[in-house]
């Protein structure tokens, strides 16, 4: 099943099923609003706590998450490092997530990301062929050709191989999807399949990341 659909799916069902557990963000559980990784990752964030957003910019739920997530990263400060991996989804969603890792191999991601954001999901672009994304980043006043060398680069091809690798060591389903400290998962789907609806279930993944944090801040010390 789609993973967007799943999402929706998952979320109506828990809400339909009379008697379901409801999840808790306050207090999570492992198995419920997040899980432990059987094999934990290799983190590179030094002394702070590494954050990993899985997301994909045509997904509105990544749309949705990305202003309460960066937030929650502002409130956090030097407690976490975020990075963010765009995922693979096909040949269609490709084009997308070669624009985010060259805005990222060109240093331009924190000016340009959620403009990408508002470009799908408010003004309708498609990014679906790659000539749509050089005519967007010209227009948003970046480089045309220098765009252009890094979005061919071998740099940015050694980041799509990346973040596949990445997917199946975190063991990615859907997304958005939330790695802290290479050993936990949660995300809003999760907390949709325990039976939090809607926002409630983006702001509950934020609580739960709080936890996920200060668990691993303590497992440091």
């Amino acid at each position: 099943m789609n993973p967007l659909r799943r999402l929706i799916c998952c979320s109506a069902l828990a809400a339909a099923v009379p008697g379901i557990a409801a999840a808790s963000p306050a207090s999570p559980k492992d198995g419920t609003e997040y899980l432990t990784l059987p094999e934990a990752q290799p983190t590179d964030s030094g002394r702070r706590i590494e954050v990993l957003e899985f997301f994909a910019y045509y997904c509105p739920h990544c749309y949705a998450f990305e202003p309460q997530l960066a937030d929650w990263v502002r409130r956090q400060g030097e407690n976490i490092a975020l990075r963010r991996v765009h995922v693979p989804a096909g040949a269609a969603v490709m084009p997308q997530q070669r624009l985010f890792f060259t805005l990222e191999s060109l240093g331009l991601l924190e000016q340009y990301h959620g403009q990408v954001f508002n470009a799908m999901h408010v003004e309708r672009q498609r990014f679906a062929e790659d000539e749509q994304v050089f005519d967007w980043a010209s227009r948003a006043g970046i480089d045309r050709a220098r765009f252009v060398d890094a979005y061919r680069s071998f740099g940015v091809q050694a980041k799509l191989r990346r973040a596949q690798a990445m997917m199946e060591a975190y063991r990615i389903t859907h997304w958005p999807m939330i790695a802290v400290d290479g050993r936990f998962l949660t995300s809003p789907g999760m907390l949709a399949e325990a039976g939090v609806a809607g926002d409630a279930a983006l702001a509950g993944t934020l609580q739960v990341m709080d936890g996920l944090v200060a668990r691993a801040k303590a497992a440091r010390k």
